[in-house]
């Protein structure tokens, strides 16, 4: 589910960033962001026309109508805070009192709520128990934690662009995103990339941070260095552990490993799916299991073929099936120990989608299935982990780490930064990144605003 494509507002981040490398890409409009198959029958769809969710879902819950619209409302609220300004560095002075003097409104309203979860808010509005659940799903399908959990700040974004700048699907594939951000850096010139170049270590000079150390041998230098890895893998990995600082260890007491999925794709043949079969599916049978990690869990499917049918042959469509799992599960195994894990998993999910696709195993001709050691091998992330996720209730996102480190020259990006996980959360602390760089640099002058 790709956010951030939109052609209003500032929040539409993938569509700036391609932009600044003289990028654009092609996208088709989804039309239910997510069709939920929950317990007790519990269907309903997340429309991108917002009274139409909004008239569903009150529909299936009509004693709670007016806190459902309250709710959803508040969380508006946040979002047009946020797209009222231009979403770059909070750790920058120049750029603070800029953004206050012009939306000083916009930014009292994000004070008030970050230090706030979803859950505390939810509560204010909401009594149904079964309502409750299924706004702990809202914020698991993306946070991968309950709503209690959950910032307010990022769960306003989620729940509001989805409505405002829409779910958007990159014509030919969500691959198009990386590519095109990389014909743009290459064709203007504004950097080189290396690719097969894993780094192993941050180079330190006296404790500043001066370049990085490839697998084979080669040192790159460079004034500023970002590492965009998890913090496990930052700090303790490509740093000694040694130097760690204390900062980090605090934050490992506050935060915790997500656990990884299990990734199926299937190729299926397109009489296995209903006519009128939406994109994005989330299926859990019992409340219980929502953060299983056995393959009873939230079962998150995606068939991207409904949007754009050129990604598969004529008369098939593909089928990404994840489940979350854990490394642990898929650990000390022979290669054929691991093969039957992966199968018996995989399996498990087959049997669950066949409840909303009945016959979907029979029309499967073809099938890959990756577990969270493949997230780790491929995606370079501490056993696989979607990310980190609060290991207690915290408040909002006032205890996540900012761009700078403690280390001099050294910064963090991605989903161990503020504002956390999700691409446009991402993108987000991307565009933070280059900023408070720019700054460091002395070169915001140079970028006017």
């Amino acid at each position: 589910m790709i956010f951030g494509f939109g052609e209003k507002g500032t929040t539409n981040l993938l569509t700036r960033a391609l932009a600044l490398v003289g990028e654009k890409l092609e996208t088709i409009p989804d039309p239910v962001q997510i069709d939920y198959h929950l317990p007790n029958a519990l269907d309903v769809q997340v429309h991108r026309d917002y009274e139409k969710f909004i008239g569903e879902l009150a529909g299936r819950f009509p004693h709670e109508a007016a806190g459902i619209r309250a709710f959803y409302d508040e969380c508006w609220a946040v979002f047009n805070c946020l797209n009222a300004m231009d979403l770059l560095s909070l750790e920058e002075p120049r750029y603070l009192a800029r953004v206050f003097f012009e939306h000083p409104l916009a930014c009292l309203g994000l004070v008030k709520y970050l230090p706030l979860n979803v859950g505390g808010i939810a509560r204010k509005h909401i009594r149904d128990e079964e309502l409750l659940r299924f706004i702990d799903m809202e914020c698991y399908c993306w946070s991968v934690v309950p709503a209690e959990k959950t910032p307010m700040i990022n769960a306003g974004m989620v729940f509001s662009d989805r409505h405002y700048g829409g779910i958007n699907y990159p014509r030919g594939g969500v691959g198009k995103i990386a590519a095109a951000l990389a014909r743009g850096i290459e064709r203007t010139g504004l950097g080189r990339l290396r690719y097969r170049s894993r780094v192993t270590r941050v180079l330190l000079e006296g404790g500043t941070a001066v370049g990085v150390e490839l697998a084979d041998g080669r040192q790159i230098r460079g004034k500023r260095i970002v590492s965009n890895a998890t913090r496990w893998d930052t700090f303790g990995k490509l740093l000694p552990e040694e130097r760690t600082p204390i900062t980090e260890k605090w934050w490992r007491g506050r935060y915790e490993k997500s656990p990884s999925f299990l990734s199926m794709h299937l190729g299926v043949r397109a009489d296995a799916l209903p006519a009128g079969t939406e994109c994005h599916h989330i299926l859990l049978e019992e409340w219980s299991r929502l953060e299983a990690t056995d393959g009873t869990g939230t079962l998150f499917v995606s068939i991207p073929t409904l949007l754009d049918p050129s990604l598969a042959p004529p008369g098939r469509h593909i089928v990404h099936a994840f489940a979350p799992a854990v490394v642990e599960d898929f650990q000390k195994m022979s290669p054929a120990e691991y093969e039957a894990a992966k199968e018996a998993f995989a399996g498990r999910l087959i049997a669950r989608l066949e409840r909303i696709f009945p016959g979907l195993g029979a029309a499967v001709e073809f099938k890959e299935v990756g577990s969270p050691r493949t997230h780790r091998r491929y995606l370079g992330r501490a056993d696989g982990t979607y990310g980190p996720i609060p290991s207690k209730v915290l408040p909002g996102l006032l205890t996540m780490p900012f761009n700078r480190t403690p280390i001099r020259n050294l910064y963090t990006v991605g989903d161990s930064t503020f504002p956390g996980q999700g691409l446009n959360a991402v993108a987000f602390s991307g565009f933070a990144c280059g900023w408070r760089i720019a700054a460091d640099l002395g070169k915001i002058s140079l970028l006017g605003r």
